[in-house]
């Protein structure tokens, strides 16, 4: 991330050209204002989803979640976000006239107990839990005790704690792009809401009115306490205020917030823009021009899909079709260029965001959880706005892939980044080659915390005259439809098994169209858009009965409808049948050129280390596999059960040879669930492009041979050697080796080469943990050998065994010196492992 400084206002980032600009756009966006001042209104979403309080979900594919979520997510979740709660204590301290000592600034750790809090008030809503209640009431205490008479909130601002720390501004709303001041509250407001439906209590949600009423003054009015006054006009960096705006206004019907929501939208790109790189890029926070006039998916995709979703909801309730229009081209452009089969979003490392269309690595992939969530909540608003199935496809896909890999089976580990490859040794997940138990920016497991149990309120929609089934699960909701309560239930192993049987329970017979989902899975492709598509012919009919009878299944926006007079006792199978098929990709994603993926229903497919006796990159297919009789099964372990299927491959083997193979497929969520280890969602169709142990040395490594004391089990040797590094000693963007598990102990590394060298020089660049097991060494030196003998490096006069941070630490032989391999000896601080990035060696011919 940049150093930016936070001391710079709004107006001094702008561009030049920005700045000729602005004034223009000013004048447009006062008459906005002055349109929208008073604007009721006009619409809502078409239809109307069932909430996921009224829908009993039965199904052994999420109940089981839910009752994680209850049992172990939420309840871990609270334990990990208390420094947010001690966060907000010390705001509510010092406000209070006491002392407050050791408070350390932060920009958003209260956002993350915020979603735990809305997660919580959701569980409350499906079941009555007296505990979880009192803990959400103490919680309500310590935020109420911690805002301003004013309304504001923001504790590193509150204490001083925050006062010339980067990232926060010098004084409150001095850097609303990077503060998160905006957001947190937000995310405030949702948990307010939320509690207040569950227990009817209304003390937070007064104190988000609270604090929405201020933040109006403050940005649109003007308050003398900010700002000299004047109105900031500033949207949000990381937009999330938005939705929740939305969220106030339809629980309090004041057109104050959905005006507010709707002013943000208006300025964002055309009051502030910031001229940078990064994450002070125009584009970073969707800011490089008026909302309405974007087409593309650009920077930071957590804040892109938020902005959508927003977007979405105040072009419904508005009526401005303007919105509606930038969102269909955005939308194209997701789904046509720049979303992974896996319906993860924000390919790039970095700006965590969108990269040029078609870019979409699998092993360097980031898919941040946090975008996959927003996925589902921009694809689920667009669905209500367009009645349009594929939609919902969109966000099937990004759910039950992408978002629930999120999430180990047991509730209790979390991917923030999720790749498409994984070799089992490189730290992709912010350190570690698998799920981690937390992250400093908690951001995914508190998103994963709030979005399942909101899951079962994605099932039905209906209007006056449709009942839509959206969502295939086993469970049972009530609807009213023309004034007649309908009973309706789904028994189906769905996603497992495409059988679904629907009853339809009409109090008195009733007229209507049931809608069933067909989705893009059981057509010519898996997901809608043209990235992907089916490159095999096993596809197999839909079959559709009312009460025993056939009915032909005609499909419009994605749903077969059938319009009868519906009666109690009436029942709706459909059969969505579910190959194992095999698909390509658009050939301008260079990083799946001449590969295949496995998809079943709406799962994609990978494959594990574990399941196939070593590296899954060395499994290829030179012809098309015939998958019509893949052996299907059900695998359970301790903490849950998942489908597998069997397919005929080939791999390479340690000689270069080739070999026939079975090779076992696992859903991508479950992948990490038996430990870390390799993993491939895309597979060569060369064999020349297969790899058989992908943590080996590379060939043009300048080692013939590595060897240590000691190597930890998640790291690995050869890593030292294979030419790559992060710019940083932590480790956390590098395969590296540590001697963990040994702390303490002297250790050593030897580094053979193919032949007698002449050594030139040795650079070695530590691996260090500011917090943390791996340190820098006591002292550390190097031998050489010598027609195999060690002998001591005799270092260049002015040369040291030095280890600074960062950098590679470079030695010089004394003299001339011809050797064989070269030997690092360390000894670690006490009770400390050592680690290694990398060894880069020169040669003088």
């Amino acid at each position: 991330m940049m150093n930016i400084s936070p001391t710079h206002s709004a107006a001094c980032l702008l561009t030049a050209q920005s700045a000729t600009m602005l004034m223009l756009r000013l004048s447009l966006i006062a008459t906005l204002f002055l349109a929208s001042a008073g604007l009721a209104a006009a619409a809502d979403y078409p239809l109307k989803p069932v909430p996921f309080n009224k829908v009993e979900m039965t199904s052994d594919f999420w109940r089981p979640r839910l009752e994680t979520q209850r049992k172990t997510l939420v309840p871990f979740a609270f334990e990990k976000t208390q420094p947010g709660v001690e966060h907000l204590k010390a705001a509510r301290d010092f406000l209070a006239g006491e002392k407050v000592e050791g408070h350390r600034a932060h920009r958003f750790i209260d956002s993350d107990l915020y979603k735990v809090m809305e997660g919580a008030a959701y569980l409350l809503q499906l079941r009555h839990d007296p505990e979880l209640e009192k803990t959400l009431d103490d919680l309500a205490d310590v935020i109420e005790g911690a805002q301003h008479e004013n309304g504001y909130l923001y504790p590193s601002h509150t204490t001083g704690a925050g006062q010339s720390k980067n990232m926060m501004g010098d004084s409150p709303y001095t850097f609303i792009v990077h503060s998160h001041e905006l957001y947190n509250v937000g995310h405030l407001y949702e948990a307010a809401i939320a509690y207040y439906q569950a227990t009817g209590k209304d003390r937070l949600l007064k104190v988000a009115e609270e604090s929405a009423q201020h933040i109006n003054k403050v940005i649109f009015e003007g308050d003398p306490e900010y700002n000299d006054g004047k109105p900031i006009r500033q949207a949000p960096g990381h937009q999330e205020m938005e939705l929740a705006l939305v969220k106030l206004y339809r629980v309090t019907g004041k057109q104050l917030y959905l005006d507010m929501a709707r002013r943000f939208l208006e300025i964002r790109g055309v009051t502030y823009v910031p001229d940078g790189e990064g994450v002070m890029s125009p584009t970073y926070a969707q800011q490089h021009a008026p909302v309405t006039e974007q087409k593309e998916a650009v920077g930071h995709a957590v804040r892109a899909t938020y902005l959508y979703s927003a977007m979405a909801d105040v072009g419904t309730l508005t009526g401005d079709g303007r919105y509606g229009k930038a969102l269909d081209n955005i939308w194209g452009d997701i789904t046509n260029t720049r979303m992974h089969i896996t319906g993860g979003l924000g390919a790039v490392h970095g700006i965590e965001g969108f990269g040029p269309q078609y870019e979409l690595p699998n092993a360097d992939a980031f898919n941040e959880t946090c975008a996959a969530v927003g996925n589902v909540l921009f694809n689920y608003r667009m669905f209500l706005l367009h009645k349009d199935a594929k939609y919902l496809d969109v966000a099937e896909v990004a759910l039950l892939n992408n978002v629930l890999a999120a999430v180990n089976l047991e509730g209790n580990r979390f991917f923030y980044v999720n790749p498409l490859d994984a070799d089992g040794k490189y730290p992709f997940n912010h350190g570690t080659a698998g799920r981690a138990p937390w992250f400093g920016t908690a951001c995914c497991p508190s998103n994963m915390a709030r979005l399942l149990p909101q899951v079962p309120g994605m099932t039905y929609a209906h209007d006056d005259n449709d009942l839509y089934v959206t969502f295939f699960a086993e469970s049972r909701t009530r609807i009213e439809l023309g004034g007649t309560r309908v009973k309706v239930e789904q028994e189906t192993a769905y996603p497992n098994d495409g059988e679904i049987s629907v009853a339809i329970d009409p109090v008195t017979p009733l007229k209507f169209r049931l809608r069933l989902r067909i989705p893009t899975w059981t057509q010519e492709r898996f997901v809608p858009g043209e990235l992907y598509r089916y490159a095999d012919s096993v596809a197999a009919p839909i079959e559709l009965s009312v009460n025993g009878d056939r009915v032909k299944a005609t499909i419009e926006k994605g749903f077969v409808s059938i319009d009868r007079e519906w009666k109690p006792g009436d029942r709706v199978v459909l059969n969505l049948p579910m190959p194992v098929r095999v698909t390509e990709c658009h050939p301008a994603v260079k990083a799946n050129n001449e590969r295949i993926a496995f998809t079943r229903g709406p799962f994609v497919l990978c494959a594990e280390g574990v399941d196939n006796g070593g590296a899954t990159q060395r499994f290829f297919f030179n012809k098309a596999p015939d998958t019509s009789n893949a052996n299907i099964k059900t695998t359970r372990i301790q903490s849950g059960s998942f489908i597998q299927a069997d397919v005929s491959a080939r791999a390479v083997t340690n000689s270069g040879d080739t070999e026939s193979s079975k090779l076992a497929l696992t859903p991508y969520y479950a992948w990490n669930n038996r430990g870390a280890g390799s993993m491939t969602v895309w597979f060569p169709t060369r064999a020349d492009m297969a790899v058989y142990n992908p943590i080996g040395l590379p060939k043009e490594s300048v080692f013939k041979e590595i060897t240590a004391s000691h190597t930890a089990d998640e790291d690995t040797i050869t890593a030292i050697g294979d030419g790559h590094v992060d710019k940083w000693s932590s480790g956390n963007k590098a395969s590296r080796w540590t001697s963990r598990g040994q702390p303490g102990r002297a250790q050593w590394v030897i580094g053979r080469f193919h032949e007698t060298k002449n050594l030139r020089s040795v650079g070695v660049f530590w691996m260090n943990r500011w917090q943390g097991d791996v340190k820098f060494p006591q002292q550390w030196s190097l031998e050489v050998e010598q027609n195999g003998k060690w002998n001591a490096f005799e270092l260049y006069t002015t040369d040291k065994y030095d280890a600074r941070a960062n950098q590679y630490n470079v030695v010089h032989p004394a003299a001339p010196l011809k050797c064989d391999a070269i030997r690092v000896r360390m000894t670690p601080r006490e009770d400390t492992s050592v680690g290694i990035l990398e060894l880069q060696v020169a040669f003088d011919e």
